[in-house]
């Protein structure tokens, strides 16, 4: 008896990622804004009274839904290590040489021994076009097209946008981008919005967790 089978790209519900969008299977577009982290424990009641305020407010002032998204995953030293080698290596002193070393040797040490997870703070932010049905799947819906022009990566199937629905589709969900952006910066939360590159790395981390690469930094 034959079995089918799937490859990978059946399992993601996105079409293409163009121009920092992600376009689903069903046609609908979702933007990803990276936040930044407020240390909520360290501030006096009185700013903590205030964020949660503004964060109230930006929540009540939605007339769309957003998704939350955190990803956890273990600190990835390998980049601080190697400015540290670089470091050992231009140390003209011997006995700086031994310190080096041995601090190289304790942040590993340290880092093994240690699980010290890192965080990243991801806003989902969705579109679709009145013409798609609310009955879709709501896990694929939140979470598809093909572009000659401009920064695109096709990634499954489904249904391709032309250039001027995309454009069309694209200017209401950067309005609804805005209204994110704006609502989280009152909080004092610092956001940007995720390029083409970004996106495709965020979802290839997803789905190829063991991978460890630097996380996104927001300038």
């Amino acid at each position: 008896m034959a079995t089918s089978t799937k490859t990978t790209q059946e399992f993601v519900p996105i079409k293409e990622i163009r121009d920092g969008i992600a376009i689903l299977n069903d046609g609908s577009l979702r933007a990803i804004v990276l936040a930044t982290s407020v240390n909520f424990a360290l501030k006096s009641i009185d700013e903590q009274n205030s964020i949660i305020f503004q964060f109230q407010n930006f929540l009540n002032s939605l007339d769309f839904s957003v998704q939350i998204f955190i990803q956890s995953k273990k600190l990835d030293i390998r980049p601080y290590v190697a400015l540290l080698e670089s470091r050992y290596k231009e140390q003209a002193s011997e006995l700086m040489k031994i310190q080096t070393r041995e601090y190289i040797e304790f942040v590993k040490t340290f880092v093994d021994n240690s699980s010290i997870m890192t965080k990243s703070f991801f806003i989902v932010i969705p579109y679709s076009p009145a013409q798609i049905s609310a009955t879709k799947n709501p896990i694929s819906s939140f979470l598809n097209r093909k572009n000659n022009t401009g920064s695109s990566q096709s990634i499954g199937s489904g249904k391709t946008l032309a250039n001027e629905e995309f454009e069309e589709y694209r200017s209401q969900l950067e309005q609804r981008v805005g209204s994110v952006e704006q609502g989280l910066t009152r909080c004092g939360i610092r956001v940007a919005e995720l390029g083409t590159e970004e996106v495709v790395e965020l979802f290839y981390k997803i789905f190829n967790p063991g991978d460890t690469e630097k996380p996104m930094q927001i300038n």
